[in-house]
């Protein structure tokens, strides 16, 4: 589920919440597993110690018997507030779940691209589990950032070029629809096309520990194939977005 600015990416984001409102109305937490932005190393997970999140819409609360279940694993979670304050990953879901699902209780975690991310999205799986929960899981991320503007130009500048960016995109796809669950991280490091590939590991991970069977694909566009229907966008840089659901 993309996270950027809502001209760009808010109808594919609501494509997902609203697929997955028809699809599990009975959904009693929704885990948001985040791509990391704070430019501040982090080795786990990150949690936050937040009563509740506030959107334009209304004030959603944060399930804290969740977060303290996971936070007894400090070998897995922090809880650290510097990665939730100014990150705009799960900012910018937190209107459409809301509208979508009301007053149901939300659990942001941050998941960098690290070696266990999938290990954290199975663990909070499991917790859940226990727990007796019926959680729905998200994962917040963008994928290909491409053009001068983020310094990455491997194909150059142009159509040509970012046609090459969305196949840089359709290669991570390729292996979410697959469920390579353990081989999301290294595909993201080693050709840039996510900001939030840990986050996408650990939601595959706990999809799938939750007995998650199949993926599909529902759309794959980028910014620049939104703007260009609205106004006269160069050909120079692109976001690439896609709306994908597990079950």
């Amino acid at each position: 589920m993309p996270h950027a600015g809502w001209i760009c990416s808010g109808a594919i984001a609501g494509e997902t919440i609203a697929t997955l409102r028809q699809d599990r109305p009975d959904a009693d937490l929704i885990v948001v597993f985040a791509a990391v932005h704070t430019p501040i190393r982090l080795d786990h997970a990150a949690l936050d110690s937040f009563v509740r999140w506030q959107s334009p819409l209304r004030e959603t609360n944060v399930s804290d018997e969740a977060r303290r279940k996971l936070a007894e694993l400090p070998e897995w979670f922090v809880t650290d507030n510097r990665f939730h304050t100014r990150d705009h990953a799960v900012e910018v879901e937190m209107p459409l779940i809301e509208e979508a699902f009301g007053e149901i209780e939300v659990l942001p975690i941050e998941v960098p691209l690290i070696d266990s991310a999938a290990g954290i999205g199975k663990i909070v799986a499991k917790r859940l589990i226990e727990m007796k929960r019926n959680p729905l899981f998200l994962a917040s991320s963008d994928l290909t950032h491409y053009g001068p503007n983020y310094r990455f130009v491997p194909a150059g500048v142009g159509e040509e070029a970012l046609q090459w960016a969305k196949q840089n995109d359709a290669r991570l796809i390729d292996k979410i629809i697959a469920q390579d669950v353990d081989g999301i991280v290294s595909e993201v490091r080693l050709h840039q096309n996510a900001c939030g590939g840990g986050a996408i590991a650990a939601m595959l991970a706990a999809c799938r520990e939750m007995g998650a069977s199949q993926v599909q694909l529902l759309t794959h566009t980028n910014s620049h194939e939104v703007l260009r229907k609205q106004f006269s966008d160069p050909a120079e840089n692109a976001v690439g977005y896609a709306s994908i659901v597990c079950g």
